[in-house]
């Protein structure tokens, strides 16, 4: 059994090679020619895979295919081994990916004759485990799904009801929404993914070791999370914040907080906003048996969970307790000096075999955090790729470091920011930064696809989907190393606002975090794809090999063009 979070396929009669990537819940498989171009017939690879102590390889099933003879595209979903997949890369979520064991990839490339006829080659295997723990025992990484604006979304759940029967559609009904789609429990566990399931699996264990609980809560509006918080009772204290939409009477903040007054008592139940925001999402759970910390960026609500994009963190142990339980009393007890105390310092958390500091905002001028972590993204040898919520509406070091490595034409930067209203700005690693608006993400999607909701207000497109803050760099190096947390890399978040500030050097860690990048990238370029082919009047469809003088093979690109050489190769 393979504990290794990158394998390579072995076959030497293959014609291109295969480089698996484990993610959390996740794989990255990346193929590369062995020789300098493939063959001209040569129209994709068909994926399969097999589960640990299976016997069955099950294809990955492909939504583009093949024209017809009428030029028409197939409607339904179609096996790898009859639509390839015209890419070098691909990520594949597994349905079981907590299985113990090897998860068993299989590539084979697909070729097509004069006829339309298809044939196979020689395939690549590769094996590795695909655990959700990252590190057992000490660290684990967590994500939502954030896939509310998608087909398989559409394909599970739309069916049976709009997006408005599982989410409210304001903040303020989060704790009396009833929600009344007949598929909530299974949505809901598709949804918030790993995520959702750690953190409330984090807080049942504190309700039966008899754990002492601190949290601090940017949004809080989610029933079952402010449910098991009231069970703690009195060995909860907790921070909300109370800026802007929380602080009004009528808010969901407002509501929890009288309910874990009652429950916790008055003096353990503190609103606060620093000079700006409280915009912390921590638990630090502090029992005899049980000793976890959750950090990142997963506000502990209804959009946290099952509509955006976020990441959480979890870290084991007492010394990352007693750090996180620090910050916790430096900002109940002095929130006007914070900025002074050790937990604005950026400082070891004591994680055996892996390299993880953590610092808290707000920052003084003298350990402020943005300068540093600029100067480091412009250290980057090989790649930098990011996710990062309103990068283009937070000018300072950060956004003014991804301008400069983008145009460093010797750096792949992939990146995508999402903007207050409106939609998202996608970083190309060619430079440019494509503008996609939540309505022709999900409403302008041609056949053979279906609409998708937003996921916003009303599923009118409203509030943040891509709610992600990290920068990974070099995760191919042995300096490979990832900045997350609430942290917005922007000049607030520095020196305002409550936040974390999490800095691990790890390439296992900087491979899950990249794998995560890649997958949200390319599920909104996709979207482009869909746009473009709509204003074109064209179906997205597979491509065969060139049967008239002057067309090109699908691949072409992807040895001609700069940037789509150095993707092929960079991650295969």
């Amino acid at each position: 059994m393979s504990d290794d979070f990158q394998v390579l396929g072995t076959n030497a009669t293959a014609l291109f090679t295969l480089k698996v990537h484990r993610g959390d819940g996740m794989a990255l498989l990346a193929m590369n020619w062995k020789k300098d171009k493939p063959p001209q017939n040569f129209v994709g690879f068909a994926i399969e895979y097999k589960e640990p102590g299976g016997v069955q390889f099950f294809a990955l099933k492909n939504r583009i295919a093949f024209p017809g003879t009428d030029g028409k595209v197939n409607p339904n979903q179609l096996s790898t081994m009859l639509s390839p997949i015209q890419k070098f890369r691909w990520v594949h979520f597994p349905r079981n990916a907590n299985l113990d064991g090897d998860f068993t990839y299989r590539v084979t490339p697909v070729f097509m004759n004069e006829q339309n006829e298809l044939s196979y080659g020689d395939a690549q295997s590769a094996a590795l485990q695909l655990r959700r723990e990252t590190y057992p025992g000490k660290l684990n990484i967590t994500f939502t799904r954030g896939f509310v604006s998608s087909q398989a979304f559409v394909d599970r759940y739309a069916k049976d009801g709009p997006i408005s029967k599982l989410v409210p559609d304001k903040a303020a009904k989060g704790l009396t929404f009833k929600p009344s789609h007949p598929d909530r429990k299974e949505a809901y566990d598709w949804m918030g993914f790993e995520a959702r399931e750690q953190i409330l699996a984090a807080l049942d264990e504190a309700i039966k070791d008899k754990a002492d609980v601190y949290v601090i809560a940017y949004d809080l509006n989610l029933p079952e999370v402010v449910d098991r918080l009231k069970k703690v009772g009195k060995r909860l204290k907790v921070i909300i914040d109370d800026s802007k939409d929380h602080k009004p009477p009528g808010s969901a903040e407002s509501a929890a907080e009288k309910m874990l007054r009652r429950t916790a008592g008055a003096a353990n139940v503190k609103r606060q906003h620093m000079s700006h925001l409280q915009h912390n999402k921590t638990i630090v759970i502090d029992g005899k048996k049980v000793k976890k910390v959750i950090c990142g960026s997963t506000n502990l609500s209804w959009r946290g969970f099952f509509v955006q994009n976020n990441n959480a963190m979890v870290l084991e142990g007492a010394s990352a307790v007693n750090l996180f339980r620090s910050a916790f009393d430096n900002y109940f007890n002095s929130q006007k000096t914070f900025r002074e105390t050790p937990s604005a310092k950026l400082t070891d958390v004591g994680i055996s075999g892996v390299n993880v500091r953590v610092a808290f905002s707000p920052h003084s001028d003298a350990n402020a955090m943005l300068d540093n972590v600029a100067d480091d993204m412009l250290r980057t040898n090989s790649s930098l790729l990011y996710s990062l919520a309103f990068l283009y509406e937070s000018p300072g070091a950060v956004h003014d470091a991804v301008v400069k490595a983008t145009k460093n034409k010797d750096i792949f930067v992939y990146g995508i920011s999402d903007k207050h209203v409106g939609g998202l700005d996608l970083t190309k690693p060619d430079g440019n930064v494509s503008p996609v608006f939540a309505s022709a993400l999900t409403k302008n999607i041609p056949l053979p696809f279906k609409k998708e909701p937003t996921g916003g207000a009303a599923d009118g497109g409203g509030g943040t989907r891509m709610h992600h803050k990290f920068v990974v760099i070099d995760f191919d190096k042995p300096t490979a190393r990832v900045y997350f947390g609430s942290y917005n890399f922007s000049n607030p978040a520095d020196l305002k606002n409550g936040e974390n500030l999490l800095l691990v050097r790890d390439r296992r860690v900087a491979v899950s975090y990249m794998i995560e990048a890649l997958r949200i990238f390319d599920h909104y370029h996709f979207r482009v794809a869909q746009m473009d082919a709509k204003k074109a009047r064209k179906q997205l469809q597979l491509a065969r090999p060139p049967r008239k003088s002057g067309e090109k093979p699908w691949w072409a690109e992807d040895y001609s063009d700069r940037t789509k050489i150095h993707d092929r190769e960079l991650f295969s």
